[in-house]
């Protein structure tokens, strides 16, 4: 009897990892799916009217990390190549003192953007906020999403997800750690269930305002 008890209660355990891995697996694998044939490099991508680029943190001097960089460069290639006319930058400003946008808008100045071609979100505090508001305080209909290949699929399955048009631009200019993209991924892993958890259980109002349409015509 008690071999019995042993065996059913390993099979509950068993059974609950198993559903529990597979929780954990499925969303990244469905957006992955998703997102494999609207996901461009900077030469082949298509023209959109808007570049989304996404906040990645700041180093302690206030200055874009090299992830951060990354997106901003491939943006800044996109609008001087003549395949959008306005980059919407979206990243945290929750404290004076740490503000993504603004050095979002001054890196991409040094490398030749003129300012009237950006737009700040400060409010970009996650992809999922970035997504909605582009659409509900900026007016975007359609875009190009602008960041490196492991964090496109869930940005564009959520952009896409809250109606909002979007194709992905890769911005993979450097060589990363692999310990880096490792610890990257596995965020990324996690983040995706919280996408799908956003978009069909929570959904989620973030900070609003009044709109702020990029473009008026």
């Amino acid at each position: 009897m008690r071999k019995h008890i042993i065996k059913w209660i390993w099979r509950i355990i068993l059974t609950a990892g198993s559903l529990g891995l597979l929780g954990l697996i499925l969303p990244r694998l469905i957006t992955a799916f998703y997102a494999w044939n609207i996901i461009y490099q900077v030469d082949e991508s298509p023209t959109e009217r808007v570049a989304i680029i996404f906040g990645a943190g700041l180093r302690r001097d206030g200055s874009p990390t090299a992830i951060l960089r990354d997106r901003v460069e491939t943006g800044a290639t996109l609008y001087l190549n003549g395949k959008v006319e306005k980059l919407l930058m979206s990243g945290d400003n929750q404290y004076l003192e740490y503000n993504e946008p603004e050095a979002m808008r001054e890196y991409a100045i040094s490398l030749g953007v003129p300012d009237e071609a950006i737009t700040l979100d400060y409010a970009g505090r996650r992809t999922y906020d970035t997504c909605y508001r582009a659409k509900a305080i900026f007016g975007v209909e359609s875009a190009l999403l602008v960041t490196q290949k492991f964090h496109l699929p869930r940005a564009l399955f959520l952009c896409n997800a809250l109606g909002l048009k979007a194709s992905g631009v890769e911005a993979n200019n450097r060589n990363y750690w692999n310990s880096s993209l490792l610890i990257w991924n596995i965020r990324e892993q996690l983040a995706t269930v919280g996408a799908f958890l956003d978009v069909f259980v929570d959904k989620p109002t973030p900070i609003l305002g009044k709109t702020e349409p990029i473009f008026v015509d």
